[in-house]
């Protein structure tokens, strides 16, 4: 994915959600998420498989003779809620994968949403993270990872049915389309000075024009008043927006008011089980996540009704 291979453009509407290709479809598409798999790849995987072994669902994915998993050829829209990489060991085999699911999946089935880790990708010479995959991309890789940004498979966020889809979140109502135009022309501006001397002051102007997306908040960068690819859920308020989101981690996918923060997998990384997606219909937002035994659990999220989260 963050090479120069040429991938098929999604422009918006399709871009930025799933009603274009309900519209189109003779059955709306299942929406189905996993966040935060940070070069953890197996567990990615695992996590991935929870569809294949609950009897209410096809598989999105399944396996080849190598364990690699290839796309199930099902009526499904697959959403990355960012940070694929870091922190785990197989970094390349995590963004190999994701490829490989752009590349098979119908046009605008798979999605990667923009979290920080991304940002590490976006705008490397602002973080001091020695050793991880994210700022050490040669430039090359970034520019591709720059391209899938402005070709519309990374984007800052997603509409479900009835929530979006963003890393971090917003604490307010925002217009995603909006966003993913504002997340194209930082790429663009990136992309202009890619690896010349003025590479690292633009990377500072883009972080600054764009507080909504980029903006960090706190010692941490995860404050209160942090963009939508690092708002700590610790300042979600109860009244936000629906949205499925990542970044905070999680003992188990978590409801708080309309949002759920489905980070889970490297808080589960000691045990068995506890990997987990989140899948959503027009009608259902669920949990699937793995028992210490294997077998696939769910949790159905109630949420307000659609008149209501536009009241």
């Amino acid at each position: 994915m963050f090479d120069e291979s040429p991938t098929s453009p999604i422009r918006p509407p399709e871009r930025d959600g799933v009603a274009p290709i309900a519209d189109d479809a003779d059955e709306p598409p299942t929406v189905v998420s996993i966040s935060d798999i940070h070069g953890h790849l197996g567990d990615a995987r695992s996590a991935l498989l929870t569809l294949d072994d609950h009897p209410d669902y096809d598989p999105v994915v399944t396996t080849d003779p190598a364990m690699r998993l290839q796309w199930a050829d099902n009526n499904y829209v697959l959403v990355f809620n960012g940070d694929l990489t870091d922190r785990g060991p197989r970094n390349d085999g995590v963004v190999e994968m994701v490829a490989r699911l752009i590349g098979q999946a119908p046009d605008g089935r798979v999605r990667v949403t923009f979290g920080n880790h991304e940002m590490g990708m976006l705008t490397p010479d602002r973080f001091g993270w020695d050793g991880w995959y994210s700022v050490e991309l040669s430039n090359q890789q970034r520019r591709g990872f720059l391209d899938r940004i402005i070709d519309g498979h990374i984007v800052a966020a997603y509409d479900g049915y009835r929530v979006t889809y963003a890393h971090a979140g917003r604490q307010d109502p925002y217009e995603t389309d909006e966003l993913n135009e504002k997340l194209v022309s930082a790429a663009k501006t990136v992309k202009e000075v890619l690896g010349t001397a003025e590479d690292p002051a633009v990377q500072r102007e883009v972080i600054d024009g764009y507080p909504e997306l980029l903006g960090l908040s706190g010692r941490t960068g995860r404050g209160a008043d942090a963009g939508i690819a690092w708002l700590d859920f610790e300042y979600m308020p109860e009244d936000a927006p629906p949205q499925v989101v990542g970044h905070t981690r999680q003992d188990n996918p978590r409801r708080r008011g309309a949002v759920v923060c489905q980070n889970v997998i490297r808080n589960n990384r000691r045990t068995d089980g506890g990997e987990a997606v989140v899948v959503e219909t027009p009608e259902r937002l669920v949990a699937l996540g793995r028992d210490g035994d294997g077998d696939v659990r769910d949790h159905e999220f109630s949420l307000p009704e659609p008149a209501e989260q536009t009241a």
